[in-house]
């Protein structure tokens, strides 16, 4: 599971996204956050799965890029869609996986590297 380096936050929690996302990495309980990472089907934009899932020995973590965390899944459905309407804005596109793979690889690169293997 990778961390995109500056990831989004909610209102209620962006003081504590950093203590959340250790949390999460270290299979701490996470009741009501959610985590929105990039889709595992190509065809939909994004992700929202509750941080409890993560904690699961089989769930299928090696691939995830998460670039949002929020508590509530209303909340990070519209953390979702302001990611959406960010990207939008930068690029003119939908096309969110390149958008933050790319970005992803350019953070790597300058060695700013958030990855924790489960």
């Amino acid at each position: 599971m990778d961390w995109y380096k500056e990831f989004y936050a909610g209102e209620d929690i962006v003081g504590k996204k950093h203590k959340i996302k250790w949390k999460i990495l270290h299979h701490a309980g996470q009741i009501g956050i959610y985590v929105i990472t990039l889709s595992s089907n190509p065809e939909n934009l994004l992700d929202i799965i509750p941080s409890w899932e993560l904690m699961q020995k089989y769930y299928p973590k090696s691939d995830l890029l998460v670039i949002g965390v929020d508590k509530g899944y209303e909340n990070a459905m519209e953390l979702a869609g302001m990611i959406v309407m960010d990207v939008y804005e930068k690029t003119g596109t939908f096309q969110i996986r390149d958008y933050f793979l790319e970005k992803h690889k350019e953070n790597q690169k300058k060695g700013r590297k958030w990855k924790f293997c489960l």
